[in-house]
């Protein structure tokens, strides 16, 4: 039986379960901590999983600038406030970009790096970003709640065929969000570049993709995997942007095999 979960409300809001070493899960522009439940449940036997709300999202307070610096100290601060001093981070998408900058900007608190669905700067395909931002919050600008796209966003960047629970926890995780926090996450998002900085990172890194990902390819996946030095690629099939809970068995394994491999590994 998993550990039960407990939800934590403060400035910084976060959901956990399990003893030992500490995961911190770091949900993308669309989700929030309740996205995380299946790696909680199947991961929480043996390491104590955390899954954040970023600040302005779900039940956490927003920062104001909201950067990645400022969001990169907040993941040190609930270390701060979890009574540890370091964390493998888990991070999908606009969460693997802030693992990145935490481990740029916080290295000695980073035991590992987890980077699903993610990429070393925006636009690398020529994506223009005041395009990019329009088209996001034009929604919101229509006076729709992120509730009412959900299930079209999922649509445009999950896999055919992803269907059922893990897709419903999916749309509910993307309710959470306020309408404020999503749009200064979204202009935050287009100054993601750390691209030259790959090398700079020490943690040791899983980096996972799925094969049908059509917002983050493997191809980006391979230039993370090639630049940061102690690093590893893992592609899932049959799998677009939403790894996590689109294959949370297989997605689960890996993270499993992954942090059991840097346990092995320490003296």
């Amino acid at each position: 039986m998993a550990p039960p979960i407990r939800d934590v409300n403060s400035a910084i809001s976060w959901r956990e379960a399990g003893q030992g070493e500490v995961v911190l899960f770091l949900h993308g522009l669309g989700g929030s901590r309740t996205a995380w439940e299946p790696q909680i449940e199947a991961l929480s036997d043996r390491w104590r999983c955390v899954a954040w709300d970023m600040p302005g999202y779900g039940e956490s307070s927003p920062v104001s600038p909201l950067t990645f610096e400022a969001v990169a100290d907040a993941i040190a601060h609930l270390l701060d406030r979890l009574g540890v001093d370091d964390a493998h981070l888990c991070g999908l998408s606009f969460g693997g970009h802030h693992a990145m900058h935490a481990a740029l900007r916080h290295p000695t608190r980073i035991r590992s790096l987890m980077l699903a669905g993610t990429s070393a700067v925006f636009g690398g395909d020529g994506t223009d970003p005041d395009q990019w931002l329009a088209a996001r919050t034009a929604p919101l600008d229509a006076g729709l709640a992120l509730a009412d796209v959900a299930d079209d966003v999922i649509k445009a960047i999950a896999a055919p065929g992803f269907e059922g629970p893990e897709r419903h926890r999916t749309a509910a995780a993307m309710a959470r969000i306020p309408a404020a926090g999503f749009r200064a996450a979204c202009r935050l998002l287009v100054s993601h570049d750390v691209g030259r900085r790959l090398r700079e990172i020490t943690a040791p890194t899983l980096v996972i993709v799925g094969d049908l990902d059509g917002e983050t390819p493997a191809a980006y996946a391979e230039v993370l995997a090639a630049s940061i030095p102690d690093s590893r690629l893992e592609v899932i099939s049959g799998v677009g942007h939403l790894s996590p809970a689109e294959a949370p068995e297989a997605f689960n394994l890996l993270v499993s095999e992954f942090l059991g491999s840097r346990a092995a590994a320490r003296p």
